[in-house]
């Protein structure tokens, strides 16, 4: 309910660690500490990082021997300091030749010298706990990270060349270009003064459909046939309510979801409505019953007498497990396989994300949405930013502001500023679950009061990791493996958490890994399969859809999609709410 007076909103937990049902009196001045707080530290606890890095630097003071290594380290620098350190690999921006040049060669060496020193202090300190070391070590990098030269004036040799070049009309466009974000950012009103090239139902989103179905937490699209057979058992598709669902539907050329109806396929989509504050107590087994429970049905009764092909992304992919668990504890076996795309079923090993998540961290968000009932689309935002800052925060600040260059748009940008909002309930029941007690992994998350197991999971997978994935890391999703005891065939790609499942025919410099352990089959270690199983040319797309089409018993006539009044066609209503 909403304390109006208060501008509280008051939503309940079934975690035993969460908010009661009605927030009490004293409750309320803690949620607006926590939530002034948030406003001058982005939602990140200071309490949790100032406890990390207390940890830390006690501990570096009792290691003797850690503090020789450093102090090794620092006359080893300063007596090499000439010579070319090689530590930029992850910063390609100071790997070109204008780098070996005086002065700014000089600039690089201290920046890289720099960061080994405290790479080296901030590892393997004896004594600090190990979240308490990756939270000090990811926040040591994000603050190298701004301190790189490559961000600077001054100290970037592309930028003081474009500055010559241009007579400073590059900064003077960079400033124009800061003033318009600003305003779009803070002022809403402004309007953009550049064209915006993608839009939604015109060139993005268009691959042709229909609604079929609709609640009030989702609308599911069937796509109209391009061919004259299908595949008996159809496609249903569950991306994350983190997102929005055309990422699979982008361009005529690299849509998935045109892919597969070019290939056989009778695809249903879900297209997630985006949460506003009257949602705030939609619940984690509301998506998994009320979202994914009904559209499975919906699919049944149009497609009446075969089973699914599940195909889940990210969060999507999460919940698809579990509603597969769930149903075959019910007896109820809807599936006859699943795909997983970038989605993790054990969160033990999580990656950064992680780091942003303990009880501290967690009460500070749970203050932040219970302000509005969701939490803001802007924070979600601002965390993928914090774990790829080189590439999405500094890399675009020299580029559109010190080189006066704005990004080319194209359709996957366009996307990912269309971010979405996260219901109050449902994402604290998500981070605590899954990220915080690893719940579906060990058997104790509770569907109707009783634990489902993903061992009970009967039909074959393939499992999608992308290599450089900051979200699900490959190795958190290749656990899966130790999870169900069926076929399973991983494939590893290249590309990140997004590109690299964007991976059209075509596409250039696109490699894969890909191998199937049998239901009877040895456990083979990430690092061992990383080392044996050899490398593919390619888009993995092909290799994927004809595992699709070996999971099919049989074609029959495509089936074609009538308007359902008064539900739109495709891309719908809930993918066009702001």
């Amino acid at each position: 309910m909403i304390n109006h007076e208060s501008n509280v909103i008051e939503y309940t937990y079934t975690d035993q660690h969460a908010v009661p049902d009605d927030v009490s009196e004293p409750l309320k001045p803690d949620y607006a500490i926590n939530q002034l707080l948030a406003q001058f530290t982005g939602g990140i606890d200071p309490v949790a990082y100032s406890l990390a890095f207390t940890d830390w630097f006690i501990h570096l003071l009792l290691s003797l021997g850690k503090q020789q290594a450093l102090a090794d380290l620092t006359l080893t620098n300063a007596s090499t300091l000439n010579k070319n350190l090689e530590d930029a690999a992850d910063d390609n921006r100071l790997s070109g030749p204008e780098w070996q040049a005086w002065p700014y060669a000089v600039y690089r060496q201290n920046y890289l010298a720099m960061r080994q020193w405290w790479q080296l202090a901030t590892r393997d300190v004896q004594g600090v706990e190990k979240h308490h070391t990756d939270m000090v070590n990811f926040s040591v990098r994000q603050w190298l990270e701004a301190l790189s030269p490559a961000n600077y004036l001054t100290t970037n040799p592309n930028v003081i060349h474009k500055t010559l070049e241009s007579a400073g009309a590059n900064l003077v466009k960079g400033v124009d270009n800061l003033i318009e974000d600003i305003q779009q950012q803070y002022f809403r009103e402004a309007e953009p003064k550049r064209e915006e090239t993608y839009r939604v139902g015109e060139n993005i989103a268009v691959t042709p459909g229909q609604v079929v179905f609709k609640n009030n937490l989702l609308e599911l699209i069937q796509y109209s046939p391009a061919t004259e057979e299908v595949c008996a058992e159809p496609v249903l598709v569950v991306p994350a309510w983190i997102m929005k669902y055309y990422i699979l539907d982008l361009s005529e050329h690299n849509s998935l979801v045109r892919y597969l109806v070019q290939q056989g396929h009778t695809v249903f989509m879900i297209s997630w409505k985006n949460p506003q504050h009257e949602d705030h107590n939609v619940s984690l087994i509301d998506y998994l019953k009320q979202g994914l429970g009904e559209a499975i049905e919906a699919v049944q009764q149009r497609v009446p007498g075969e089973q699914i092909n599940g195909v889940g992304y990210c969060l999507g992919g999460t919940l698809l497990t579990m509603a597969a668990a769930w149903l075959a504890r019910e007896k109820r076996n809807p599936f006859c396989a699943l795909t997983l795309l970038a989605a993790q079923t054990d969160f033990s090993d999580a990656g950064d994300l992680r780091l942003f998540i303990d009880e501290s961290q967690l009460s500070m968000l749970e203050a932040v949405m219970a302000k509005n009932g969701f939490l803001p689309k802007e924070s979600m935002a601002g965390t993928f930013t914090l774990l790829r800052a080189n590439y999405l925060l500094w890399s675009r600040w020299v580029k559109e502001y010190l080189l006066g260059e704005r990004q080319h748009p194209n359709d996957l940008l366009t996307w990912n500023k269309d971010a979405t909002r996260m219901p109050a309930r449902m994402h604290a029941e998500y981070l605590r679950q899954c990220y915080l007690h690893n719940s579906l992994a060990s058997g104790q998350f509770m569907v109707d009061n009783r634990p489902i197991a993903l061992a009970d999971i009967q039909v074959p997978l393939f499992v999608v990791g992308t290599a450089k994935d900051h979200v699900a890391p490959w190795q958190s999703v290749y656990k899966i493996n130790l999870l169900i005891d069926k076929d399973i065939t991983f494939l590893l790609t290249n590309g990140g958490h997004n590109a690299g499942i964007i991976s059209e025919p075509g596409h250039a410099h696109r490699v894969y890994q890909m191998a199937t352990r049998k239901e009877d089959g040895a456990y083979l270690p990430p690092q061992a399969w990383l080392d044996e199983v050899p490398l593919q040319e390619g888009s993995w797309w092909p290799a994927w859809q004809q595992w699709l089409a070996s999971q099919s018993s049989r074609k029959v006539s495509a089936r074609t999609v009538e308007a359902v009044k008064p539900l739109p066609a495709a891309p719908g209503d809930y993918v066009l709410a702001p």
